[in-house]
């Protein structure tokens, strides 16, 4: 799921970024309010977290503006200020949850999980392919009823992989959608990953998922 983060203060984006990122979605960011707005309006976001001060166009009327579009996405404002009308102000332009700096990213995760699942339509739970089974809610993962060790970025490109089943995905989409990175021909982190991920997946089962295609990138389907 994608997440359009829109705050000014560097160290705050770049904080949000990592554990978003790390909890699994997949994360834009901007630094103003301008620049969030162009980003929302024009990229299929699932949530925008939206800091109140900022520059050119601060949060509110970003808000504002995003509220008056057809396109309608879930909105958690971010702000220091902890004043009740701040946050009735809010929830009357639209807002769909408020949190109050500084917050622990504990809580921030939580209620981000939340928006989504009851969001509509309804976030997909769970993923399937042959005995293998993927809780995209609690990040685990499982293959004939045995949990699969997998670091954060394993269970992200197994993630990616098994949600577009079927699909041959290129070494360059899996880079940026992975590790947020474009593809450099003389890097092999991919197939350094891949490999990684298949000694984990596909080598203790007889039935293989992860296919490479020559020149292509690699494929999730199970074997016929």
């Amino acid at each position: 799921m994608k997440i359009l983060v829109i705050e000014d203060e560097v160290k705050t984006a770049k904080f949000l970024k990592k554990g978003l990122s790390e909890a699994g979605y997949v994360i834009d960011t901007a630094g103003d309010g301008v620049e969030g707005l162009h980003l929302a309006q024009e990229v299929d976001f699932d949530l925008v977290i939206l800091d109140v001060m900022l520059p050119v166009l601060d949060g509110w009327q970003v808000l504002a503006r995003l509220r008056e579009g057809s396109r309608k996405v879930l909105v958690l404002m971010l702000t220091a200020r902890d004043a009740v009308h701040e946050r009735v102000h809010g929830f009357e332009l639209g807002a769909d949850d408020y949190l109050v700096k500084p917050f622990a990213f504990s809580e921030l995760l939580a209620r981000v999980r939340s928006l989504l699942r009851r969001s509509t339509p309804r976030p997909q739970e769970t993923v399937r392919m042959a005995d293998l089974e993927i809780d995209l809610l609690r990040q685990r993962a499982t293959r004939g009823g045995r949990k699969l060790e997998l670091t954060s970025k394993e269970f992200l490109l197994l993630t990616l992989l098994a949600r577009r089943a079927g699909e041959v995905l290129s070494r360059t989409l899996i880079a940026e959608s992975v590790w947020d990175m474009n593809f450099d021909s003389d890097t092999n982190v991919v197939d350094v990953n891949v490999r990684r991920l298949r000694s984990k997946v596909d080598d203790p089962f007889s039935l293989k998922l992860i296919h490479t295609v020559r020149g292509a990138g690699y494929v999730f389907e199970a074997e016929t």
